[in-house]
């Protein structure tokens, strides 16, 4: 994969006018070849000692036990915090598994059928399920891009996903300013749905939010706790790896923190 999306970015970046025909046949080729389809699962476990085992083992393991899922192309299997929020405190059963597909057959087909999908359906008393096509996307997560393949509508519910690997020295500044910003987020017109999830405690974060349009979305973006969290992360470099995607929507349903989506 990484060799596709080296040249995808060289599509999206200003191509050269120079350049031969033929190369830019070739990278042209290429990027047609990126068709990826992000399903991310959103579950909170049952109460009970075997869910909680089975769903942790996920977490700790969740990249050997998918390996053999058909198509898939990036897997990230990730804990919450308490009540699904993005605080220190995590929680011991809501957690979050991001899935990126090679084509829209398999994403459908994981969905359709996947023994992966049923096992996490009977371990659980929640699940929200979405399946998504980028419209915009920058940086990356593990090394990886996620590819652009669809064209945003602006009265279309939208969805993001942020996600950064925090340098252990800007740990704490970073921390020091959740609070504000996850209160400035759930509280956001227009916000259906927000979760925060992560890979590793404190320094490998992920929030993933649901918005009934583009203008809310730019309008929490733009203003408060959130801008002033952002320009700190900008101008105190806390991020050794982040990424930034905004999707359309193709599936939206299920049940998380108590709330029916669909």
């Amino acid at each position: 994969m990484s060799g596709t999306a080296t040249a995808a970015r060289r599509v999206t970046g200003a191509a050269d006018a120079t350049a031969a025909p033929a190369a830019n046949a070739e990278v042209a080729a290429a990027t047609v070849a990126l068709d990826h389809v992000v399903v991310l699962l959103l579950i909170d476990l049952s109460p009970g000692a075997a869910a909680w085992v089975w769903g942790w083992s996920r977490v700790v393991l969740g990249r050997w036990l998918l390996r053999g899922v058909p198509g898939l192309a990036v897997a990230m299997a990730m804990g919450s915090g308490h009540e699904g929020g993005f605080g220190l405190r995590p929680s011991a059963t809501r957690q979050g598994l991001f899935l990126v597909f090679d084509s829209e057959l398999h994403a459908d087909r994981f969905l359709a059928d996947s023994p992966v999908l049923l096992a996490y359906r009977r371990h659980a008393r929640e699940l929200c399920l979405t399946k998504l096509r980028a419209v915009s996307s920058r940086g990356r997560w593990g090394g990886q891009h996620i590819a652009v393949t669809a064209v945003p509508q602006p009265d279309e519910p939208v969805a993001a996903l942020t996600r950064a690997s925090i340098r252990p020295s800007r740990a704490w500044a970073f921390w020091r300013r959740s609070p504000a910003s996850e209160q400035s987020l759930t509280q956001a017109a227009g916000c259906r749905l927000a979760a925060g999830m992560g890979e590793a405690p404190l320094l490998r974060q992920a929030t993933f939010s649901v918005w009934d349009c583009q203008a809310d979305m730019d309008a929490y973006a733009r203003q408060g706790p959130h801008l002033e969290a952002i320009r700190a992360a900008q101008r105190e470099d806390y991020f050794s790896e982040s990424m930034f995607v905004r999707f359309k929507i193709l599936r939206l349903e299920g049940q998380f923190k108590g709330q029916t989506h669909g």
